[in-house]
C-alpha cells in the first residue's frame, strides 16, 4: 500500500514539492556559510520524493544550535516552502482520492518550517527510544 502511495504522492506532490527543496538547497549552497541549510533542503527533498514508509522523529541531543538554525531557515526558506506545499494540499484536497495526500502535505509542514534537531528514518529502523514526530 504504501508503494501506491508513494507513486501517487510522486505524480501529484512530491516532483513538484522537491523541485521546490532542490531550489532553496542551489540557492542556499552559494554563499558557504549556509551550506548546512543546503544539506537539510536536500534531505527534505528526498524524503518530498518518496515519504510514506519513513518518519520523522526528534533528535534527543538538539539544542540551541538547532533552534537558532531553524530560525534562520525559517527566515530564509522555510515560510516559502511551507506555503508550497499548503498550495499542494489544497491542490490535492480537490479530488477525493488526493485527501490523504493532502493531509500528508499538511504533515510536512512542521518539519519544513523547522527542520534541524529532526532526523527521517525508515519505519523498519525505528527504535523504541525514538521519539516520533511525523509518521506518513
Amino acid at each position: 500500500m504504501k508503494v501506491l502511495l508513494n507513486l501517487i504522492w510522486l505524480v501529484f506532490a512530491g516532483f513538484w514539492l522537491a523541485i521546490g527543496y532542490l531550489f532553496a538547497a542551489l540557492i542556499m549552497i552559494i554563499p558557504i556559510i549556509t551550506i548546512p541549510f543546503a544539506v537539510a533542503s536536500f534531505r527534505m527533498a528526498l524524503f518530498a520524493l518518496w515519504p510514506f514508509g519513513n518518519v520523522i522523529v526528534a533528535k534527543p541531543y538538539a539544542g540551541a544550535g538547532s533552534a537558532l538554525m531553524n530560525v534562520i531557515w525559517f527566515v530564509l526558506a522555510g515560510w516559502w516552502l511551507a506555503l508550497g506545499h499548503i498550495v499542494t494540499a489544497i491542490a490535492c484536497a480537490i479530488t477525493i482520492i488526493g485527501i490523504p495526500l493532502a493531509l500528508g502535505n499538511l504533515k510536512m509542514l512542521p518539519v519544513t518550517c523547522v527542520p534541524f534537531g529532526k532526523d527521517i528514518v525508515p519505519v523498519e529502523a525505528l527504535r523504541p527510544d525514538m521519539r516520533v514526530l511525523y509518521r506518513t
